[in-house]
């Protein structure tokens, strides 16, 4: 009997056994964690009570794995609407211009999302999720061969580590003569807080995101969620955190370009406290170079890659990456981390390209990098006057197109023409200057 075994059962496990149960005759996904049976935040998901939203190519990618899955989260009342006509964005603090398209965006809870997909896993026969079963370590013996839990050895023909940002395969791998599994990574010092609200008059849109910028390390973020609740994100970078108490919840946010935050935090009604994370950095394990892959092993979601979570990209790639999986030979792992590096290719270079706009985070630059990022500047600015350019890069950020979509020659023309008329939106009362060329922020 062919086993694979799956070490985690957060979203990225839950999706690599979907990806791995028809190559199977049995998966067996391993958490630490007792699960809950319905939608609930847990300890083993740290991020469970952040805010989240699920991009386009994410909710497209999860209809696919599991048919009906957007009707689904429909029927549990989870909000969907445009991303572009339904939400108010802010880029570089100019207020995107609004307009229909046909790029849809879901506002589920991370509880609510894991739930659902938990349940449609559990639901295949050959699965099964044992809760309360910790990895320790791995069987080796020139390869791969299973687990080591704290009840006992499991054996498996293939393990593919789901364990998140806080995996410790990478040690375990070069304790086994793999060598240190190369990796990028990013540091952003991010610190964002979450806060629940009770929907109220006062917003009329879906979504508000108010993206960070050089001189303005700041970001927020509201969301439409099931149950008639609002999400308020608040995240800072860079040294910025914001803080947890009322008084100073809403000074960050009136700090921030536009007043649809701060306005509807003057009047909400709160629903729980204000939970707070810290992200240090987006770090990415290149396992496709590594001189020797260890044969009979996998990994998926933030095990892999994981992301600035301001950019929301987390669950999509995962999705996708289970995608990869499946259409594979389960066991070919050199062929499936290849092609999740060539699929990562485009949401790391987005992340990374978005921190390193910041001079104080480190990373490598170059011309090119300066003259892409100016140009880049001044479409943010162009798309507060011009639609067609914020459905272009509406695209892009739900992963619908590569980059180079925003560098066709129409478009160059475009940013041309509508960036001179752009218009910075006001900032709200409690706005503070940042950094060099501060100047900018005074004359808003």
């Amino acid at each position: 009997m062919r086993q694979a075994v799956v070490t985690g059962a957060s979203i990225g496990g839950l999706l690599a056994a979907r990806a791995l149960h028809s190559s199977f005759d049995r998966v067996l996904v391993l958490d630490r964690d007792i699960l809950p049976e319905t939608a609930k935040a847990r300890r083993g998901v740290p991020q469970s009570r952040q805010a989240h939203a699920l991009l386009a190519r994410g909710g497209a990618a999860l209809d696919e794995l599991f048919p009906g899955f957007l009707d689904e989260m429909r029927t549990a009342g989870v909000p969907e609407d445009d991303a572009h006509d339904g939400c108010q964005w802010y880029l570089d603090g100019y207020p995107m211009r609004r307009a229909p398209s046909p790029i849809s965006v879901f506002g589920p809870t991370r509880p609510l999302l894991e739930h659902l997909i938990r349940e449609r896993v559990r639901a295949l026969p050959n699965v099964r999720i044992a809760a309360g079963s910790e990895v320790v370590g791995l069987l080796h013996d020139g390869r791969v061969r299973g687990v080591r839990t704290r009840r006992g050895e499991i054996a498996a023909d293939i393990v593919v580590d789901a364990g998140g940002r806080a995996s410790r395969f990478p040690l375990w791998l070069r304790d086994f003569g793999y060598g240190e599994v190369p990796t990028s990574t990013i540091r952003t010092d991010v610190v964002y807080m979450t806060r629940h609200y009770r929907a109220a008059p006062g917003v009329d849109v879906f979504a508000v995101v108010v993206t960070p910028y050089p001189t303005m390390p700041r970001s927020g973020v509201i969301i439409r969620q099931e149950g008639d609740r609002i999400v308020v994100l608040l995240a800072g970078m860079l040294g910025d955190e914001p803080p947890t108490d009322d008084a100073g919840i809403l000074a960050f946010a009136e700090s921030l370009p536009g007043t649809e935050i701060a306005d509807f935090l003057r009047t909400a009604e709160p629903l729980d406290e204000p939970v707070r994370m810290r992200y240090p950095a987006s770090v990415r394990y290149h396992y496709e170079r590594l001189p020797r892959l260890p044969e009979g092993f996998l990994a998926i979601g933030d095990a892999l890659c994981s992301f600035n979570p301001i950019y929301g990209q987390g669950v999509t790639v995962a999705a996708l990456e289970a995608q990869v999986m499946a259409g594979i030979t389960a066991t070919d792992a050199k062929r499936y981390f290849a092609e999740a590096a060539r699929l990562l290719r485009t949401p790391w270079s987005l992340a990374v390209g978005g921190d390193l706009r910041f001079p104080e985070v480190v990373g490598r630059r170059g011309v090119l990098d300066r003259v892409l990022n100016g140009y880049l500047t001044r479409y943010r600015a162009a798309a507060s006057v011009d639609p067609a350019l914020g459905a272009a890069f509406l695209r892009v950020s739900n992963m619908l197109a590569e980059p180079t979509h925003l560098l066709a020659p129409g478009r160059l023309l475009r940013v041309l023409r509508a960036a001179p008329r752009a218009t910075p939106a006001p900032f709200g009362t409690a706005h503070i200057p940042y950094g060099p060329g501060c100047e900018i922020n005074e004359s808003r």
